[in-house]
């Protein structure tokens, strides 16, 4: 039995097989109706490609978007790993933490 590789010790051209991989049988879950393994495999794609980004490039205090959560933002408290922990604007003041990946920049082309 091989042990899997973790995301942090794949490189590029490994990640992209990865969530193609991923994104692959998530479309076959869903055809198939499973809920459940839809949303695992979606999470473990963003995931996957959270480490083909730099976390540096997502600054504390600065506000993005949610991809797949139109008009919805988010500000950034402090960063761990491919983590930015913050809030949402708009509601409760409840810290949560997302996937750099799922974050994109209130000015588009950046």
């Amino acid at each position: 039995m091989t042990e899997e590789k973790r995301y942090s010790e794949m490189d590029e051209h490994e990640l992209r097989n990865e969530i193609g991989r991923l994104k692959e049988k998530a479309r076959k879950a869903e055809q198939l109706g499973m809920v459940n393994e839809f949303a695992v495999l979606e999470r473990k794609a963003i995931m996957a490609a959270a480490y083909m980004m730099n976390p540096e490039d997502f600054k504390k205090g600065e506000v993005y978007r949610i991809e797949g959560d139109p008009n919805v933002f988010f500000q950034i408290d402090y960063l761990k790993g491919r983590f930015a922990w913050g809030y949402r604007l708009g509601g409760e003041k409840y810290t949560e933490a997302l996937p750099i990946s799922m974050l994109r920049p209130l000015k588009e082309g950046k």
